[in-house]
C-alpha cells in the first residue's frame, strides 16, 4: 500500500520523530485533558464524538508509559474508544510507532480511516505506512510465469487472473484487498503471489517495482506503521515480513487485540511441516525441470515418487481430521515407516536437484526449498529421555485433515521466546483489547506472555449494560455433551428469534453444531412461515455475510469461532446474540493437554489456571457483540446450564457485563415488546 498522505490537514513529514523531544513523564496529562475535552480538536474531526473519561485515562496511562519507555498491558470495554487512546499519544510522542492489529480488516481501517481522522485532527506531522505479508501483494514474476504455462487450479481462474493482470496495470499497491472482484480466498492467489521460498530477491527483473520490496521501503521511512499480529511474529520466527528491519529503530509497539497474541505467538513460534508443501515442492520441481534442464532427468519419475510417499503418508491416518501427540501414536502404526519412506524419497529428489541447480535459479530455489523440507523432518523427532533446555520445551503431535498431514513442533510456553524478543532496546509496549483480564484479574495473560510484573489497568465500559440488555441462561437445558443438546438449544431459542423478530447472531463452538443449526432452522423458519434471512458461516465470506446480515435488517447469521471477535453489528440490525455453549477448547488438543500436564506437575489445578479462564476470555469476546454504543439494545442469551449449576460459574457471570439477569424466556419476550 503507497504510504498514505491523502488526509488534507496532515503537514509535511518531519524529521523523525524519534529524535525530537517527549514530554517528560506525568506532563502530558494536561495536554491529554485538552485535546479529548469538549472543546479539544477531536470533536469537529469526529463525528458524534464526546469526552469519555475511561478513555481520556487510557489515553493518559499510555503516554505514560510511552514517555518512560514502560510495558502496559490495557483493559478497555467495549465503547471506551481505545483506538484514539493509543493512537493520540502514540502520533503526538511516540517516535516511531508499529501498531500491530489481531485482524487484516482492522488493519485496513486504522491505515485508511482511523489514523487519518487522528492524524488530521491533531495536525501531526507523521508519515503512514501499511505493511502485509508478501501474500498479500500481486508479484509481477508470478503473475507472468502463470499467465505463460496456464497452469489453472479451476475454471473461474482464467477469468480472475484477467481481473489480477488488469489491476496490475493500475494499482500503485498491488495490494490484493483493493481488488474486490477476486475474493481473498480464490486459489489463484497462490500463482500470482510470492512466497518466502520462491521470491527470486534481487535477481528478479521485476526487483525495482516489486510491490513487496516497495511497501518495506515505505515502512522503513515511516513514522507510524501498521501490520498485524501474523505478520509481526512471522518475522520475529522467519526475519522475511520486513518488520525485523523496523524493530531496531522503533520507539513504541502497540498490540491491539492483543488477546489473540498467544495463539498467534504460539503457530510462529512452533515449526510446522505438511504433506501439503511437499506436494506444491514437486508440482513447482515438475515445472522448473521442464522448462529449463528437460534432458536432465525424469522429471516425471522424480517427482511422482516424492508424492505418492506423502500421500500415503497422509493415508496412514484413515479419519478426517485427527489431533494426536508424538506419544499417543502406536509405536507399531504404519506412520512411522510411511515418514521414513518420505524421507528418503525427498533424499532421492535433492540428489537430482543438486545435479540440475546450475541450470536455472529457479531450480536452485527448488533446492533450497527441498533442504528445509528435509530438515524439518529429521527435527520432528521426540527423545523422553534428552534433557531440554528450561524454556525450550515442546509438544510434538500430528494434525490430519481431508487430504494433508501437518507435523507439529509447538514451544510449551510462548513466554521465554517472546521476553527474548522485548530484550535489548528500550522501548515501551503497550497491550490492549477488551477482553485481557478474567473478573479484573491479569494473570493468565501475562503469564501466558511472560508479563507477569508489568503494569496492568482496566477502563470500564461507558455503557449502561443494566439498562441496555438481559442475560438470559434458559432453564431445563440438557448436559451440553448429550446427543441432540443443539436442538434442545433452538427449541429454547426460536420463541426469543421471533419476539427479537430475527436480528440474531447464533454463535456455536463447533462447525458440526452451526451445520445442524442451519438445517433446523431453514426447515422451521419454513414451517412456521417466518421471513427472516438465513445466513450461515461457509455459505460465503465472512464480510459478504456480515455486509448482507447488516442491510437485511431482520437476519439470522450462525457462526462458530471467526464471528466470536472483530464484528461490529451496530443498532437494531442485531438484537438477540445466543451461545449454544461455554466455549471450552476442544480436549483433544495435543498443545493444551501438555501444558495442563506441566501445571499440575506444578501442584496448579489446569482447569482453573488455564481451561476456564481461556473460555471466559474467548466467551467475553463473544458477548462482546451485542452492545455496540449507547443506543443499542438486546439479550444475549447463554445456553450452557454449566454457568448455573457448576461452581466456576460464579467466575463466569463475574467477568460478563453487567447486564439484567433471568432465568424467564417471558421476561426476555417481554423486553423485545413496543414500549
Amino acid at each position: 500500500m503507497t504510504q498514505e498522505s491523502q488526509t488534507p490537514a496532515a503537514a509535511p513529514a518531519a524529521a523523525d520523530p524519534a529524535l525530537e523531544p517527549a514530554l517528560p513523564p506525568g506532563k502530558h496529562d494536561a495536554e491529554i485533558e485538552r485535546l479529548f475535552g469538549a472543546g479539544g480538536p477531536l470533536g469537529p474531526a469526529v463525528g458524534g464524538f464526546r469526552p469519555r473519561r475511561a478513555q481520556t485515562e487510557m489515553a493518559k496511562a499510555i503516554a505514560d508509559a510511552i514517555a518512560k519507555q514502560q510495558t502496559l498491558i490495557a483493559e478497555a470495554g467495549t465503547g471506551t474508544g481505545k483506538t484514539f487512546a493509543y493512537l493520540v499519544p502514540a502520533l503526538m510522542w511516540g517516535g516511531k510507532t508499529i501498531v500491530s492489529t489481531g485482524t487484516k480488516n482492522l488493519q485496513d481501517q486504522l491505515f485508511l480511516r482511523d489514523i487519518p481522522t487522528v492524524r488530521a485532527a491533531l495536525q501531526a506531522p507523521v508519515s503512514v505506512a501499511l505493511l502485509k505479508g508478501r501474500g498479500n501483494y500481486v508479484c509481477h514474476y508470478h503473475l507472468e510465469r502463470t499467465q505463460q504455462n496456464g497452469r489453472m487450479t479451476s475454471r473461474d481462474d482464467v477469468g480472475y487472473l484477467r481481473e489480477i493482470s488488469r489491476f496490475l496495470k493500475m494499482t500503485s499497491s498491488g495490494d490484493k484487498a483493493e481488488l474486490t472482484r477476486v475474493p481473498e480466498n480464490a486459489l489463484i492467489w497462490n500463482l500470482v503471489t510470492s512466497t518466502r521460498e520462491n521470491c527470486m530477491g534481487a535477481e528478479c527483473q521485476y526487483y525495482q517495482d516489486c510491490f513487496v520490496m516497495k511497501a518495506r521501503k515505505e515502512a522503513q521511512q515511516a513514522d507510524v506503521v501498521v501490520v498485524n499480529h501474523h505478520l509481526f511474529f512471522a518475522d520475529v520466527a522467519l526475519k522475511d515480513t520486513g518488520v525485523a528491519e523496523l524493530l531496531p529503530s522503533a520507539n513504541t509497539i502497540i498490540f491491539d487485540e492483543a488477546h489473540q497474541l498467544p495463539d498467534t505467538a504460539t503457530l510462529f513460534f512452533g515449526d510446522t511441516f505438511s504433506t501439503s508443501h511437499v506436494l506444491e515442492l514437486c508440482r513447482d520441481v515438475l515445472a522448473e525441470g521442464l522448462s529449463h534442464a528437460r534432458d536432465g532427468a525424469d522429471w516425471g519419475k522424480v517427482v511422482t515418487v516424492v508424492e505418492k510417499a506423502a500421500r500415503d503418508l497422509r493415508l496412514t491416518f484413515p479419519q478426517d481430521i485427527v489431533r494426536m501427540s508424538l506419544p499417543q501414536i502406536a509405536p507399531s502404526s504404519e506412520f512411522f515407516p510411511a515418514l521414513e519412506t518420505l524421507k528418503d524419497a525427498l533424499d532421492g529428489m535433492l540428489a537430482v536437484l543438486d545435479k540440475q541447480a546450475e541450470r536455472a535459479e529457479t531450480i536452485e530455489q527448488c533446492r533450497v526449498r527441498g533442504v528445509e523440507l528435509a530438515q524439518k523432518m529429521s527435527a520432528w523427532k521426540y527423545d523422553p529421555k534428552a534433557k531440554v533446555t528450561p524454556g525450550e520445551e515442546a509438544v510434538y503431535w500430528v494434525e490430519a485433515f481431508a487430504s494433508s498431514l501437518q507435523l507439529h513442533k509447538t514451544p510449551l510456553s510462548i513466554a521465554p521466546i517472546f521476553n527474548g524478543q522485548r530484550e535489548g532496546v528500550p522501548r515501551s509496549w503497550i497491550f490492549t483489547s477488551a477482553t485481557l483480564a478474567v473478573k479484573n484479574d491479569f494473570k493468565h495473560f501475562s503469564q501466558q506472555m511472560g508479563l507477569e510484573n508489568e503494569v496492568a489497568r482496566s477502563w470500564p465500559s461507558p455503557f449502561n449494560y443494566a439498562e441496555q440488555g438481559i442475560l438470559y441462561v434458559p432453564k431445563d437445558l440438557p448436559d451440553p455433551n448429550s446427543f441432540g443438546y443443539t436442538d434442545a438449544v433452538l427449541d429454547c431459542a426460536l420463541p426469543i428469534i421471533e419476539a427479537a423478530g430475527g436480528r440474531t447472531f447464533l454463535l456455536c463452538t463447533t462447525l458440526r453444531a452451526v451445520k445442524r443449526a442451519a438445517e433446523r432452522l431453514r426447515d422451521e423458519f419454513e414451517r412456521r412461515g417466518w421471513n427472516f434471512p438465513l445466513f450461515v458461516q461457509g455459505d460465503r465470506g465472512r464480510t459478504e455475510l456480515l455486509d448482507q446480515f447488516r442491510k437485511a435488517g431482520n437476519g439470522v447469521l450462525i457462526g462458530s469461532q471467526s464471528f466470536w471477535e472483530g464484528v461490529d453489528v451496530r443498532g437494531e440490525a442485531l438484537s438477540l446474540v445466543i451461545i449454544d455453549k461455554l466455549p471450552f477448547a476442544p480436549p483433544d488438543d495435543p498443545v493444551l493437554a501438555a501444558r495442563i500436564e506441566v501445571m499440575e506437575k506444578q501442584g496448579l489445578n489446569g482447569f482453573m489456571h488455564h481451561t476456564l479462564p481461556e473460555a471466559i476470555i474467548n466467551l467475553k469476546q463473544g458477548a462482546g457483540r451485542l452492545i455496540r454504543d449507547e443506543s443499542d439494545r438486546g439479550v444475549l442469551m447463554l445456553c450452557d446450564p454449566r454457568v448455573i449449576s457448576k461452581p466456576y460459574g460464579r467466575r463466569i457471570w463475574q467477568s460478563l457485563p453487567p447486564f439484567k439477569r433471568t432465568r424467564e424466556a417471558a421476561d426476555v419476550i417481554a423486553f423485545f415488546r413496543p414500549v
